[in-house]
């Protein structure tokens, strides 16, 4: 399993409500986290998915996630 970082742009507890459900299907429930209090606000994601996976479920969500 990878650990991968993404510069976000979810802002708020109402974006994570958001952009949980796809995550959650994606990588797992508890396996992905924001950090709200990052100016980058950087999603940390452990899973066997590809960044590009990720990215696209987190754009799916209306967000950008760009690999840092």
């Amino acid at each position: 399993m990878e650990t991968i970082k993404f510069k976000t742009n979810i802002k708020c507890s109402g974006c994570l409500t958001t952009v949980t459900p796809y995550l959650n299907d994606l990588a797992g429930e508890g396996k992905w986290n924001v950090d709200l209090d990052n100016p980058q606000k950087i999603l940390t994601v452990e899973s066997d998915f590809s960044e590009n996976e990720i990215s696209t479920a987190v754009q799916k969500s209306g967000f950008v996630a760009e690999k840092i």
